[in-house]
């Protein structure tokens, strides 16, 4: 699997993994390695063809291929890459509005991801309870200042990434952790005193 995210270049790539079904498969694949559609079923609770199916439309545009190890029904598929990327400031405005439509379906992926920890965390001990948080913030931010924290976040969130494919790096006690976060202007509210270049 190539560390590096996937720069994702044509609406259509975007398209083909703006899919719920698509992106837990995808999901599973990244994080537990080669499955196949059977135990993907298992897993995020869809049929076996309806798994091959979505398997085959990501293999078409090169998110999955076909695992060593099976054969028909009993063959395993992996992820490509880890991660992707999209949405840069020079994208056509349909390579955006696909980008776009991407990311809102990933966040509400993760929106659901939360409520599941908010309804089912208070049964998790209390080290886990007080690790796991929600973090909001409002600040006064240039651009490059913007840039500079958004980046720094993105450090910290790959900073472990060896873990996902070396199990031994793993400390005793690890679990699987979801971060979010996104840093971008905030809508609705006045210029700051000198006007917009102050």
């Amino acid at each position: 699997m190539q560390p590096t995210p996937r720069r994702l270049t044509d609406p259509r790539e975007l398209r083909a993994v703006s899919h719920p079904v698509r992106l837990a498969i995808l999901e599973h694949l990244t994080v537990e390695g080669p499955m196949t559609a059977t135990a993907l079923g298992t897993r995020i609770g869809e049929s076996p063809a309806n798994c091959s199916w979505h398997l085959r439309k990501l293999a078409e545009h090169g998110f999955v291929q076909e695992a060593p190890g099976g054969t028909g029904r009993q063959r395993p598929w992996r992820a490509v890459s880890r991660g992707m990327r999209w949405n840069d400031v020079d994208d056509s405005p349909e390579l955006q509005r696909a980008g776009d439509a991407l990311s809102q379906v990933l966040v509400e992926r993760e929106v659901a991801r939360l409520a599941e920890w908010r309804a089912e965390g208070h049964e998790e001990d209390a080290t886990w309870r007080e690790a796991a948080t929600a973090n909001q913030s409002m600040l006064w931010l240039t651009a490059a200042e913007l840039a500079e924290v958004n980046e720094a976040i993105r450090d910290l969130f790959t900073s472990r990434m060896e873990r996902h494919d070396d199990p031994g790096a793993r400390p005793d006690g690890a679990r699987l952790c979801a971060l979010m976060a996104w840093g971008v202007p905030a809508y609705g509210f006045g210029e700051p005193a000198g006007g917009e270049d102050a």
